[in-house]
């Protein structure tokens, strides 16, 4: 799909996979790894500027990940993976297209364990930003907000600025005047991979 505005990514893939006792990102799914089902499904929604940024599993996801560079994706590091919720890894990932990618005038907020995700989700909050021109907008699945959630470039500097101590979900309230809902009929903005469980339980459901 054509995307009518320039909207970037930041996929956030910094985590340890602790609870999964192995690189997460890199599982198989379907023909691809996690982390390439939801590169896919972002260029499948017509997203063309994606920022990965990793922490934990670095080597193994720029290796898995090789093969999009040069072609609008980028992968970043963040060194201070270990010490930081995923707020600073969205600050990395938003200071690389705020200061490289002058065209993009919102950019979304995607999960790297989420492969379940498709790319109506994503039109379906690129449709109410464009409807609304709210600056914010979430997916909501039966009143329960998810992921990928979108931010337009105004608000970028602000959440730069959220101080360490606070966390997203700090940021998205106080801006709640500006927040709009794209309401989805998936569950699937609210599963993550985190366990082996988490994993086995969603490859089933969609490879049986």
């Amino acid at each position: 799909m054509e995307v009518p505005v320039s909207i970037g990514a930041v996929v956030l893939a910094a985590g340890q996979s602790t609870r999964m006792g192995r690189p997460k990102l890199t599982l198989p799914w379907g023909e691809h790894t996690v982390i390439e089902q939801v590169v896919a499904v972002l260029r499948e929604a017509g997203i063309t500027d994606i920022i990965v940024v990793t922490g934990g599993d670095r080597e193994e996801i720029e290796a898995v990940l090789e093969p999009e560079h040069g072609t609008g994706l980028k992968t970043i590091f963040n060194p201070h993976y270990r010490q930081s919720e995923m707020l600073v890894s969205l600050q990395t990932g938003v200071q690389v297209l705020r200061d490289e990618i002058k065209k993009c005038q919102a950019l979304l907020v995607v999960l790297g364990d989420q492969p379940e995700i498709d790319a109506s989700i994503i039109n379906a909050v690129i449709d109410i930003f464009l409807k609304t021109g709210k600056p914010v907008v979430i997916p909501s699945y039966h009143m329960r907000r998810g992921h990928p959630w979108l931010v337009a470039r105004r608000l970028w500097d602000q959440l730069l600025s959220v101080p360490l101590d606070q966390t997203m979900r700090d940021f998205l309230l106080s801006h709640g005047n500006d927040v709009s809902y794209a309401e989805v009929d998936s569950p699937a903005i609210l599963k993550d991979l985190d366990t082996p469980e988490d994993y086995r339980r969603s490859r089933n459901n969609l490879f049986p």
